[in-house]
């Protein structure tokens, strides 16, 4: 194998051990502790982004290990297919041979790339839950601190029961205030229908 493919090699054997650490079971402050490091560290954070640049290369590999099986899997399909004795057979082995190099260096990249999503996505989903069990918390004991949750959802429903009764006093008094108003204002039309005739006769 290859320096470069010996290093592809490498890499894919620490992406299977951070994955391992990532879903080893912690308690929840050490793993908090442990992510907010990574997640705040400035060492941490270039080399995230020198494995951008070395993911880079390692999909062009990958490319490249794909477009090598293609060929030779075309120069075996397209090799003739009669029995030409044994000067077939040692050039025959020898493409197999570069069939399985091609095949292996193309798994090799590929599932280094796949993983390094994997642990993309997985170290996003685990902030995420923390981020989820530290507010979960922070509202246990907010709750804790103002009382049971039970008895305050009973006194808000005895004061919205208080409010709803107010709101039908205030009704009622504005249908009274209503009826007043209609009354006064048919009085007061009849005195100003009185008072107009009064006046036309003088």
């Amino acid at each position: 194998m290859t320096l470069y493919y010996s290093l592809v090699f490498f890499l894919l054997l620490t992406e299977m051990s951070i994955f391992m650490l990532l879903i080893f079971p912690l308690p929840f402050t050490w793993r908090k502790k442990v992510f907010r490091f990574i997640s705040e560290s400035a060492l941490v954070a270039k080399l995230q982004y020198g494995m951008k640049i070395t993911f880079i290369f390692i999909l062009i590999l990958f490319v490249d290990s794909v477009n090598r099986v293609y060929r030779v899997t075309q120069e075996l399909h397209n090799a003739p297919r009669g029995n030409t004795g044994v000067a077939m057979g040692p050039e025959r082995m020898e493409v197999q041979a570069r069939k399985f190099y091609s095949q292996r260096n193309m798994y090799l990249c590929g599932f280094t790339l796949f993983l390094s999503l994997i642990l993309n996505r997985t170290y996003a989903l685990i902030l995420d839950v923390l981020r989820l069990e530290e507010a979960v918390s922070t509202l246990r004991k907010e709750s804790n601190a103002n009382g049971d949750p039970a008895a305050e959802i009973l006194k808000l429903k005895k004061e919205i029961e208080k409010k709803d009764r107010d709101l039908e006093v205030v009704k009622k008094q504005a249908e009274g205030l209503a009826r007043e108003y209609g009354d006064l204002s048919d009085r007061y039309t009849a005195t100003e229908g009185r008072t107009g005739e009064v006046r036309k006769d003088l």
